[in-house]
Formats: C-alpha cells, structure tokens, sequence
C-alpha cells in the first residue's frame, strides 16, 4: 500500500478587539492521504507523499524556534531548504498556487475575497479541475483532506459545504478560514459542526516605502508592544500542537513499517509581521518576512539546496514523485527532484505579486482614511488597501540578492532593496542603484508578469 499524506498546519495570531476569538491563536490543519491501495497494481510500489502546509508561519522572525520535533524528523532526517519563498505572501492566492503550480496571473486568484476569485466557481470551473489531486486520482491514488483549504469555501456563493473538489476521495474541509473551535467542516459534503471542547472540537488535534509602511506611529506605543508580544507568544504556544502532530506521524509511518517510502513536506503558506516596520499583525507585504517561508522534506533522494525553492514547485514535485510526465501537466513552477535541477541547473529570478483588498466605503472607526482601505485596527493603522497591489522580481544568485519592486497605484511607486548589505529592507535604494540594473529588472518584471508554464522557467535572457 502507498500512502500520501498532505497535511497543513496554520497559525495565526489574536486579532484586536475581536471578542471571543481575540483571546486565540489559530491553528489549522489540512491533511490529504493519497493512498494507491489495491487500485494500483501489485507490481508497483508508489512513494506515499505527507505535506504539512502551515498557515502565516514565518521563518524571518523565529517562527520554526517552537519545533523542535518537526526539525528533528523531518528536517534533520532530509534537507532543509533555506532559501524558500511563497510567490504571494497571502492565504488563498497562495494555497491556489500550491495547489496548481502556477503563479497568480496563472490561476487568476487575487486575494482573501469571492470579488478576489477565492473558492470562486470561476476557481471552481477552471484551476481547481486541473489543481495536482485531480492527477493525482487518474493514477490511482487514494485522496484525503483534512483541515483549512481556501478562506470562502463553503460560503453560500462558493457552493456551500457540497462543494467537493474534484480529485479528492475523502473530504474533511474547514468552512471558511482558520480556526480553533466552534467551526463548521463539509464532511464528504455535509455540514458537520463541532463546539468548544478540547478533546472533542480542537481542530489541531483533530527610507520613504509606500504609503502603507508610512502611516503607523513610531516609536510604536507601549499597548501596541504588549499586544504583539502577547500575540508572539501565543503563536509559538500553537506550534507546539503542530509540531506534536508531527511527530505522531512520523512515529505511525514508522509502526507501519512506511516511513521509509514516505516523502514527507513541512512549509507553510506565507510567512507573517507582529510589529516590523511598526505593522501589527498580518502578511500581504513584499518584504521578507512575509515572503519567506519554512521548507523542509524528507523522502528518498531528496537533497538541501541553496537555490530558490518556490510554493508554485511543490505540486509538480508531487506529481513527478507520483510518476506524471511534467511535460503534460501546465505548471509554471518545477519540480526539485528533475534532472535539471539534480545537474545543478537552478533559478536566478522569480515573480512575487500581490494584489491588494479593499472596502468600497470608509471605515466607520477610521472615518479620515477614506474608502480603498481594509484589515484596519482600532488604532486606525491599515494593513491593506487596493493600491496595496504589487509585482517583485526577487533576484537570488550568486552574482546578486535584490528585490525590485512595482506598485500600481497614483504614484507608480518603486521599492528596491540591496539585501547583501541590507538584509532587513531598511533602505530603499531606487534613486541610488545603477539605472541599468533597474533596467534590467523591469524587464525581467515585465516578462515574469505575462508568463505562462514553460516560459515561467526561461532565464536564458537577462
């Protein structure tokens, strides 16, 4: 028997002034069991296949400190990528890409919202019936899910709780996004809610940057320090569910006499902020603490490299793992176990884009802000707004470690970060830097932007 297991964990932190759940950490998880089984020929023995996809777990601001376990199973026992990037630094468009293995402007889905095409039917009617499961299930593979999939299934627009997505034999989906207790999941298409017991219901075990970055006060007030500090803390007291999780995994592989021809894959969906750059709480930003993600993976044959490792590679990986042919599948990620990349053929550039939320009216509580704005906190300091919306080509190499950034918004503004000499993005150089360096990568901007499957790995040009 093979088996692949996928599950994500996520952990989010305390939201101010949002009652009840203020108190939480949030962390979910999404399991899917691929099993080959008796459908697959008895010649054959397929890999089983484990991803544990974490919810806003960051690697920048210590983030994998807490696990301990994970580390030690998984890491330690397989590579641990250190160069590992989410290409949009926000839950739903990033899960679609992991799902697909396609960049945003590939699978078309924007942000949290049904407006931004998250769990959309036009989702529905077109990526989610080409996302890896849906290979996966024509070669026989046993599919289970378990946990958070995309923050508007389940909504009444999105299909309700019978919406299955196709590819999947088991189907345990969380109803909208993360959280501990008192939630709704579509059990194979029914809705089956659960409560506030923890044995029962705990879903675990069960220089002048834009706008956005200029509007929070600083130094930042003592009662923002402590409810970050308070919000740090309680996101590493998460983990440790996670990280528990982990190891009973790999200890019921290893009872079962599997472990041995399992891959396993422990990442998350986007990295997250608790305070830098006097932020709150949240991702959605460019910057490297939102975009940099945990990646490790053990299995036959895996090896650490120091090259960029993207989410948009994890589904081709899986697919190659499971014996498709890549060249039939439209991908605009790879797979890290193809020869190329075993000759040591690697990506010197890659696209991070976002595309930023907003709300039509003002905020009631932040009436001055005006309409565009979205995710504000009482203090009045915003997290996202439409103009919020950006594309980055991100240049990791040898020769380079730069990040150039476009805004669209009133001001065409340009981010540009030297991160060799300037490793936390303190200065953006945009008037400093050679003009032909910024020549060089808007060009690379501009074709990343409009590329499609193979396109999206030719880097013969600059």
């Amino acid at each position: 028997m093979a088996d692949l297991r996928i599950r994500a964990g996520a952990t989010r932190s305390p939201q101010r002034g949002g009652g009840h759940s203020a108190a939480l950490s949030l962390v979910t998880l999404l399991s899917a069991l691929l099993t080959c089984g008796v459908r697959c020929a008895e010649s054959d023995k397929p890999s089983n296949i484990i991803l544990v996809l974490v919810d806003d777990q960051d690697v920048q601001i210590g983030g994998m400190t807490p696990m301990k376990k994970a580390k030690a199973y998984i890491g330690d026992e397989g590579a641990t990528f250190v160069n590992s990037f989410t290409v949009t630094p926000l839950c739903c468009p990033s899960r679609s890409s992991i799902l697909t293995g396609r960049y945003p402007h590939n699978h078309e889905v924007r942000n949290n919202s049904l407006n931004g095409n998250c769990s959309s039917l036009q989702w529905q009617k077109g990526p989610e019936a080409e996302a890896f499961p849906t290979y996966l299930n024509k070669l026989k593979y046993q599919t289970f899910f378990s946990g958070k999939y995309l923050n508007q299934y389940g909504s009444k627009a999105a299909g309700s709780v019978g919406h299955i997505p196709p590819g999947w034999d088991q189907w345990h989906a969380l109803v909208g996004n993360s959280q501990y207790y008192n939630y709704t999941l579509s059990a194979n298409g029914k809705e089956e809610k659960h409560g506030d017991s923890y044995e029962d219901d705990y879903l675990t075990d069960l220089i002048d940057k834009h706008w956005l970055l200029r509007q929070p006060p600083n130094p930042m007030p003592n009662s923002s320090i402590t409810f970050l500090d308070n919000a740090y803390r309680k996101r590493w007291q998460t983990l440790l569910s996670v990280d528990d999780m982990v190891e009973k995994l790999v200890k019921k592989l290893d009872s079962i006499k599997e472990l041995n021809n399992t891959y396993i894959f422990y990442t998350s969906d986007n990295g997250y902020h608790t305070g830098q750059f006097s932020l709150p709480i949240d991702k959605r930003q460019l910057y490297e603490f939102d975009i940099r993600i945990p990646l490790m993976v053990r299995g036959p044959g895996i090896k650490a490299k120091q090259a960029p490792v993207l989410n948009i590679d994890l589904a081709p990986t899986i697919l190659d793992i499971a014996g498709v042919n890549l060249s039939s599948v439209n991908v605009d990620g790879q797979s890290f176990l193809a020869p190329s990349l075993r000759n040591g053929t690697a990506r010197p550039y890659f696209l991070v884009e976002y595309t930023g939320e907003g709300q039509p009216t003002s905020d009631p509580t932040c009436p001055k802000l005006g309409p565009g704005v979205s995710q504000c906190f009482p203090d009045c300091v915003c997290e996202d707004a439409y103009n919020n919306t950006y594309a980055c080509v991100r240049t990791l190499d040898s020769k380079m470690n730069m990040q150039y950034c476009e805004f669209a918004d009133s001001e065409s503004y340009v981010e540009v970060y030297n991160l060799t000499s300037d490793p936390h993005q303190l200065e953006n150089i945009v008037k400093k830097v050679d003009p032909s360096i910024l020549q060089i990568m808007n060009q690379r901007l501009i074709k990343l932007q409009s590329c499609v499957s193979d396109s999206c790995r030719d880097y013969k040009q600059k």
